[in-house]
């Protein structure tokens, strides 16, 4: 056992600690914080990783943790993952992910930028709870061996029971089948469309392939229906496609917009972003959205048909990209220069060869929508090596009681 002494927020959900010179990661901490801890990683030259096991000094942002099964009070190998700020006040907990997502961008994009995390519009988000619960559209409840079914525990793929999911909308608090066991199964999908009626999904531990045709939900934004697979990506938060709808749109600067250019919407997913392009700028934009995933474009097709200036295409965005740059003419490449691309890669970012693309091509604007401030940072630290500077950053709690936030940033080219 050891006593810390909390420094600071790291990305990641945890914070920094130092013990015999040594850097000491530990989950379920505050800034300012005394805790008592076990060491558990010790692998590590440079840092070893810990759990809180007690609070000896409480910082006045702590509070009764919103999942009762997270607490500290309960043992590590216990505490439910998926909401790690949870024990921390709501605007604290979005102070510090500004503070790592500026952090990044210092670190690893070369930049400084004042960086506040926006609060979702309450208008955008019906029923999620001022206190960051009640948000999520999407759970995954895990089968252990027995059939019981709940969260992993925190970094670890052991099922803990649990008795409520309250990050979770009221209709899969309500539908979640806690109290049940399905032996044989894998996990539980628990979907709250905001068009018809929540649904459960039991998952087979075999993974077989699908047989038959794949059921479809509708997503509703603003005046706009989407259809995509009812597992198919889709923002988490009830607010979230809304808010990163109006986000997009404000991050577009008009001045540099060309309606008839050859603007992208890359990993565009089922269509959402492009169809904020489109709405924003009219009927005569051209954009093409770009996704590896064969449904997901057959149904950004389907969701963009009235806008004849929409195509989709599936297709791996890198790869995409380099055919593009190899095969274009040169009416083609200069509709390219002139054009506004969106990008909203997986976790892991856009990467190296995606900027090398995008910089040889040379777009006038990107608009940059992210999920982890690591990565965003990366591509703005490649981007402004290869002739780009980022002109703003938003962020977002759409993740609320969690470590994770949202980011749109927007980056032109220097002339």
């Amino acid at each position: 056992m050891v006593e810390l002494d909390v420094e600071r927020v790291a990305h990641g959900g945890v914070f920094v600690a130092h013990h015999e010179g040594r850097v000491v990661f530990v989950p379920d901490a505050i800034p300012g914080e005394r805790v008592r801890a076990r060491i558990t990683d010790r692998r590590h030259d440079r840092f070893w990783r810990a759990e809180t096991l007690e609070v000896l000094d409480a910082s006045p942002d702590r509070q009764e943790h919103v999942w009762a099964e997270a607490s500290v009070e309960r043992p590590p190998e216990r505490r439910a993952g998926g909401a790690e700020f949870g024990h921390i006040r709501i605007d604290r907990q979005r102070a510090l992910k500004a503070e790592v997502l500026g952090d990044a961008l210092r670190r690893f994009g070369g930049v400084e930028h004042d960086v506040d995390v926006r609060e979702i519009d309450p208008a955008l988000a019906p029923g999620v709870s001022a206190d960051g619960t009640g948000w999520r559209t999407r759970v995954r409840l895990q089968v252990a061996e027995d059939g019981e079914v709940g969260p992993y525990a925190a970094r670890s793929h052991t099922v803990v029971p649990v008795a409520s999911v309250p990050l979770a909308v009221a209709s899969l608090g309500e539908l979640a089948p806690l109290s049940s066991r399905f032996p044989g199964a894998r996990a539980v999908d628990l979907v709250a469309p905001s068009v018809g009626e929540p649904a459960l999904v039991v998952l087979d531990a075999e993974r077989m392939p699908r047989s038959g045709p794949r059921p479809t939900i509708t997503e509703r934004v603003g005046d706009r229906t989407f259809v995509l697979d009812r597992d198919g990506f889709w923002q988490v938060h009830r607010g979230a496609a809304a808010t990163l709808t109006r986000a997009v749109q404000d991050a577009v600067d008009p001045a540099l917009f060309d309606p008839r250019a050859a603007n992208l919407d890359l990993y565009g997913g089922v269509g959402l972003l492009a169809a904020a392009v489109g709405d924003r700028f009219g009927d005569a934009v051209r954009i093409t959205t770009v996704e590896a995933d064969t449904r997901a474009t057959e149904h950004a097709g389907a969701n963009l048909a009235e806008w004849v200036g929409s195509r989709a295409v599936t297709a791996r965005v890198d790869r995409f990209l380099e055919d593009l740059a190899d095969a274009a003419t040169a009416a083609e490449l200069a509709r390219l220069r002139d054009a506004t691309v969106v990008l909203d890669p997986p976790r892991s970012g856009a990467g190296r060869a995606v900027v090398d693309r995008l910089a040889e091509l040379r777009p006038r604007q990107l608009v940059y929508v992210a999920c982890d401030p690591v990565a965003l940072a990366r591509d703005v630290g490649l981007l402004r090596e290869r002739g780009y500077e980022l002109d703003e950053v938003v962020a977002f709690d759409l993740f609320p009681n969690t470590h994770h936030v949202e980011a749109v940033a927007r980056l032109t080219a220097i002339v």
